[in-house]
């Protein structure tokens, strides 16, 4: 999920430093965009930000062509305000409030206790957990090189290279010049995520973002509570390393704002996907677990995320606890982790979509996975591209139409677009779980990352997945039957 601008090279960058995703003029037009969908009546201040010369919000680059004037950036900002004390009609089926939530999931699940479900042994758990992180890594380098592409984008380039319905990494081996120009590469990505250039898993925040997960609960335990993982960010992740919500909330913490505060504070993206992407690890670490999963993922979210953003990171750690007990398919996951979502909520309502579209698709056909694709971006295309509706809707068409097969699950995916890389990375960790093993995993997937993952969190640049795979699994063994901290679940 690295949101640098789309086709910048190093020597077309600005002089002046041109921060993205934090400046008020870029996200008032996000947060206008993010009230017409929870259904807030913004017609005024949208009107008083057009009348003053303000643009709407950049298309999918981080930050506009150039900074506002003093004037119209002091507007953003007073408007920005306006618009959070706007009335939410959508507040009371999409709460950001553990209780609330749990209310609003009829379904939620039941933590086993620990004399009904004893722990597996870690030697058990590793293949499993390394067939997890591999999955995580192919996923999303599968997915790095047409990152911020349109759809159209990532067909003609497959197309163009014999390489479509997709089945294997991306190259531009063969590839028409003129096509290569109308559809450009992630520039920061291409030179790593090439077929033809792999070498290793090159660094990326959907893979940074799992080791962090390690590193707190190492720290802190599985009682972590909100705050812990501001204070572990701020001593581990480098904040240019951040982007969208995650880059607001590390702007808030450093401006005093403490959690969960951190999260709604003119933060546009608080119901982005950048939550979900911090999923694995807590299901990793519970397997079996999706309500103690959920749990934990949601002190996690709630550091950046609300509503939908918070349910997003949810969802994917109950239905990945669900995989990494191994007692269940792909199908049986997707259901736990909707047990964890408010059911009359946005985002439920989108894996539902989801689901149900691709089951009308008959499986085994890649081509049919095109059809199912054109109705998701059909029904949620109106979303910015890495909102969390959208590509929750399509993980979780993917992995029910490739029905848990690990190279359907992350091919079909990545060619649906959106998120390429988050979404690759997390439908590769949960059909990477369900293969059970490294070996079960193609070796044209697992190959080229040289069991080596390049990461700027702590020393760890460098490490093997054998060796994440084992300082997980030990986590799960120490966190079976353990909850929260006494006395709550805040920050």
């Amino acid at each position: 999920m690295a949101r640098r601008q789309p086709g910048e090279s190093p020597d077309q960058r600005p002089a002046a430093l041109r921060l993205t995703w934090v400046q008020p003029e870029d996200l008032i037009g996000h947060e206008l965009r993010q009230a017409a969908e929870d259904g807030r009546d913004a017609s005024a201040v949208e009107h008083r930000w057009r009348a003053a010369g303000g643009h709407p919000a950049p298309g999918r680059a981080g930050a506009s062509a150039r900074p506002a004037d003093p004037r119209l950036r002091a507007l953003a900002a007073r408007l920005l305000d306006e618009l959070a004390a706007l009335p939410s009609p959508s507040a009371g089926d999409e709460p950001t409030d553990l209780p609330a939530i749990k209310a609003a999931c009829p379904a939620w699940p039941t933590a086993p206790a620990p004399a009904s479900a004893p722990a597996p042994a870690p030697g058990s758990l590793r293949p499993r957990l390394e067939a997890a992180w591999l999955g995580r890594a192919a996923g999303c380098l599968l997915g790095k090189p047409v990152e911020t592409l349109p759809l159209a984008g990532i067909r003609a380039l497959a197309r163009a290279t014999g390489n479509w319905p997709l089945r294997g990494w991306f190259t531009e081996v063969g590839l028409d010049p003129a096509i290569a120009a109308r559809h450009p590469w992630h520039s920061h990505s291409r030179a790593t995520s090439l077929a033809e250039s792999i070498d290793g898993m090159p660094e990326d925040d959907d893979l940074d973002h799992p080791v962090l997960g390690l590193l707190l609960l190492q720290r802190y335990g599985h009682g972590f509570r909100t705050t812990d993982v501001a204070r572990l960010w701020l001593d581990e992740l480098p904040a240019g390393r951040t982007f969208t919500a995650e880059r607001v909330a590390y702007r808030n913490l450093l401006d005093g704002i403490e959690p969960p505060h951190t999260a709604s504070f003119r933060n546009p993206f608080r119901e982005w996907i950048g939550a979900l992407i911090r999923a694995d690890v807590f299901g990793w670490t519970r397997p079996g677990d999706p309500a103690r999963a959920a749990e934990a993922a949601w002190r996690d979210a709630t550091l950046t995320h609300t509503a939908n953003g918070v349910y997003g990171e949810m969802f994917a750690a109950a239905a990945i606890a669900a995989a990494a007990g191994g007692h269940t398919d792909v199908h049986g996951c997707l259901r736990a982790g909707l047990a964890v979502v408010p059911r009359r909520s946005r985002l439920a309502r989108a894996v539902r979509f989801g689901i149900e579209t691709a089951r009308a698709e008959p499986t085994g056909s890649d081509a049919g996975f095109a059809d199912v694709v054109d109705r998701l971006h059909h029904a949620y295309g109106h979303h910015h591209w890495v909102h969390v509706v959208p590509n929750a809707a399509l993980l979780a068409a993917a992995l029910t139409h490739a029905d848990g097969s690990f190279s359907g699950s992350i091919c079909r995916v990545v060619s649906g677009g959106w998120d390429t890389d988050s979404n690759g990375a997390t439908a590769g960790s949960l059909a990477g779980l369900l293969a059970g093993t490294p070996e079960a995993l193609p070796v044209r997937w697992t190959a080229p990352l040289r069991n080596r993952l390049a990461t700027t969190v702590s020393d760890l640049n460098g490490i093997g997945f054998d060796t994440l795979a084992a300082r997980t699994a030990d986590l799960a063994v120490a966190g079976r039957g353990t909850g929260p901290p006494p006395g709550g679940t805040g920050p």
